[in-house]
C-alpha cells in the first residue's frame, strides 16, 4: 500500500478526538512513505490530516474542483494539488491515486464518498480495502444501521466484510495492508448480540 485516500469533514467536529484522530492518521501516513490523497481542502479534519502529514514529511496529493476552491479554500502547501471541473472527476482522480481508502468523521459527502468506493470494491470495479475509522463511536449508529440491513437480508455478509471497521488509526492502517488480521467475529455480528 504506497497511497491512502483520506475522506473526512470540512469541520473539525465537536469533539477534539475527530481533531487528533486526522493529525494521527496523517503522521501515521507519513511514518510509512505512503502518500496521503484528500479533496484538498484547507479546513477542517481534511487541512488536519494533510498539514499532520506535511509536517512529518510526507507526501500529500490534493485533489479539487474549480467551484470548490473558493468555498474550501485549497491548500497552498502541497506536494500536488489538482484541480478539476466536476465532482465526477474529482472523485475518479482520487480514487485512481490510492491504493486504499478510509473514511474518518464528517459529513454526507464523507458517506457519499466512503459508500461510492465500497459499493464499486463490491461491484469489482476496483479491489483495494476501504475502512472506517470510528472515532469515539462516531459511526455506531451507522454501524447499527448496516447490521440491520444485513439482518433485513438487504446486505450480505461478504458486502459488509469488504469495509474493515477500527477505532485507531495505526491499527486500522495495519489492518489494510493486511498485516494485522481482523477480528475473528465481524463487527456487525458483535452488534447482532447487543
Amino acid at each position: 500500500m504506497h497511497s491512502l485516500c483520506v475522506y473526512c469533514g470540512s469541520r473539525t467536529g465537536a469533539d477534539p478526538a475527530y481533531l487528533q484522530a486526522a493529525v494521527d492518521l496523517g503522521r501515521a501516513i507519513a511514518a510509512r512513505a505512503m502518500t496521503l490523497v484528500y479533496g484538498g481542502g484547507s479546513v477542517g479534519l481534511m487541512n488536519a490530516a494533510a498539514d499532520a502529514a506535511l509536517q512529518a514529511g510526507g507526501r500529500v496529493v490534493g485533489v479539487t474542483t474549480e467551484l470548490l476552491v473558493g468555498r474550501e479554500v485549497a491548500h497552498e502547501g502541497l506536494s500536488e494539488l489538482h484541480v478539476v471541473q466536476t465532482m465526477h472527476q474529482r472523485k475518479k482522480m482520487m480514487a485512481d491515486f490510492a491504493d486504499a481508502f478510509v473514511a474518518l468523521p464528517g459529513g454526507i459527502g464523507t458517506l457519499e464518498e466512503l459508500f461510492e468506493v465500497w459499493t464499486w470494491r463490491q461491484l469489482g470495479y476496483h479491489n483495494k480495502p476501504v475502512g472506517l475509522l470510528n472515532v469515539q463511536g462516531y459511526y455506531d449508529g451507522l454501524l447499527d444501521f448496516l447490521a440491520q440491513s444485513h439482518e433485513q437480508g438487504f446486505v450480505s455478509p461478504q458486502v459488509l466484510g469488504l469495509l474493515v471497521v477500527d477505532s485507531d488509526p495505526e491499527r486500522l492502517l495495519l489492518r489494510l495492508g493486511g498485516a494485522q488480521p481482523a477480528s475473528e467475529d465481524p463487527w456487525w455480528r458483535m452488534r447482532e448480540t447487543v
